[in-house]
């Protein structure tokens, strides 16, 4: 039974057709978007008092908006088998910002949410007033570069208990004397912990989503945030995150003096510093002239052999097919095109996910047409300069493209770590110098 006083529970429908479960709670100048983990159940939520305090103290800044992403919760399950990946969760997340009306929002990011409002915020500025970040990180695993992370074995180990222990009062215990150091034994936030996870997923969907975060990266996105950043650590997770917050530009870093690795066990220190944020960030505005965008790039294989072959005729024939082909996979994969050439393309996606699958449906629809075509994939901060994206993204977009071979889909490695969770796979194509790009760049194929 949810407490009195518990906002209404409302559905937005996702441009997919599923339906997200939200709340809001509030009235004033300034939207705040609460992200908590990946799964959660907005109504339970009220049953825990660290939790209701926690939303009303957000909702005294303005709008507070909850939501349960797709899969989670009290929102639609997933019609398939396949996880949700990172740009689709922010679709959620567009669609319940479109249907409460918030055209700009402050996120605040709790944990294993950092990743998903960080490819938000840098996607989507302009919807985007301000981003917290509170013992967030970029990156699950465990990595040379990266000696924060969750090794293989603890991967193991902590997979192995969500898939065998998910739900039950033992595992609740555990994860309640991590989180709350100060108070290990809380018999109602063990009860309540133990019920939020069987409310949320199936100790197998959990287990997939646990996959799923382990095998994000979203570290290349960090610098191309150009919203005000708050990012938020307590003593057990600060140097992970003064790493993260020197690669986000004009980002604030705040040390929590607090032994918990979570918000959970002392959250007034942290809402104390995201109310004096949020006050200082409501008169002074981002830079919204540059965005994160995913570019790619189409070109027809020895176009100019095929067309000396083929005539003139023939060959207009075929490159009006080619097009026609090509605009129809854009619109069904939400691209939008840029420019051609003649014999090739280059469009803007809002995520890489979409981009790929658009890349590999253009190569495989062609083939009727008696012509191949390579694709390059990437993504990266763009300027936008008269509705067009703009800049270095772009120039290395086209020259991954230049390196694939007939009917192949080369990818940056920025875009492997940004399409977790979905059912595409990679295979390494080595390392390339890009024409007038810096460095040595490592790509990869994306496989169907």
């Amino acid at each position: 039974m949810v407490s009195a006083g518990v906002p209404e529970t409302r559905y937005a429908r996702t441009t997919d057709g599923l339906d997200i479960a939200f709340q809001t709670l509030g009235h004033g100048a300034v939207d705040v978007l609460k992200l908590a983990a990946f799964f959660g159940n907005i109504e339970h939520d009220w049953e825990s008092g660290g939790q209701a305090h926690v939303n009303r103290a957000l909702a005294e800044l303005g709008r507070l908006i909850l939501f349960d992403g797709r899969g989670s919760g009290l929102s639609d399950r997933l019609r398939d088998d396949r996880l949700p990946t990172l740009e689709e969760r922010i679709d959620d997340i567009r669609g319940v910002l479109d249907a409460v009306g918030s055209e700009r929002t402050v996120i605040v990011c709790f944990a294993d949410s950092g990743p998903l409002g960080i490819l938000f915020a840098a996607t989507y500025p302009e919807r985007t007033r301000a981003l917290v970040l509170i013992n967030a990180n970029a990156r699950t695993a465990w990595a040379p570069d990266y000696p924060w992370g969750m090794t293989p074995e603890q991967f193991d180990a902590e997979l192995e208990s969500t898939t065998n222990r998910w739900g039950t009062r033992e595992y609740a215990a555990e994860i309640v004397a991590m989180v709350t150091p100060e108070h290990p034994d809380d018999e109602a936030m063990i009860e309540w912990f133990a019920k939020s996870m069987r409310l949320s997923a199936s100790p197998r969907a959990a287990a997939d989503l646990l996959r799923m975060y382990y095998a994000m990266d979203v570290r290349d996105v960090l610098p191309v945030i150009h919203v005000p950043t708050l990012v938020l650590a307590s003593t057990p997770a600060f140097e992970q995150a003064t790493a993260m917050a020197a690669a986000i530009p004009g980002a604030e870093l705040q040390h929590i003096d607090s032994a918990a690795p979570t918000a959970i066990a002392n959250p007034d220190l942290y809402l104390a510093e995201i109310r004096n944020f949020v006050r200082r960030i409501e008169h002074d505005e981002a830079d919204l002239d540059r965005v994160l965008q995913t570019v790619l790039f189409t070109d027809i294989v020895a176009s100019t052999e095929r067309a000396a072959a083929a005539g003139d005729h023939a060959w207009r024939k075929t490159i009006d097919a080619h097009h026609r082909l090509v605009r129809g996979m854009l619109a069904r994969w939400r691209g939008r095109e840029m420019d051609t050439a003649g014999d090739g393309f280059f469009a803007a996606f809002d995520g890489p996910a979409r981009a790929i699958r658009c890349a590999h449906a253009i190569v495989a629809g062609v083939h009727a047409l008696g012509i191949d075509v390579r694709a390059g994939v990437h993504t990266g901060e763009c300027d936008i300069v008269d509705g067009k994206v703009a800049g270095i993204t772009v120039a290395i977009g086209a020259r991954i493209a230049g390196k694939a071979a007939p009917s192949e889909v080369l990818v940056s490695q920025t875009v492997t770590g940004l399409v977790a969770g979905s059912d595409i796979t990679f295979e390494d194509a080595g390392e390339h110098v890009l024409k007038g790009v810096p460095g040595e760049w490592r790509l990869f194929r994306a496989v169907t």
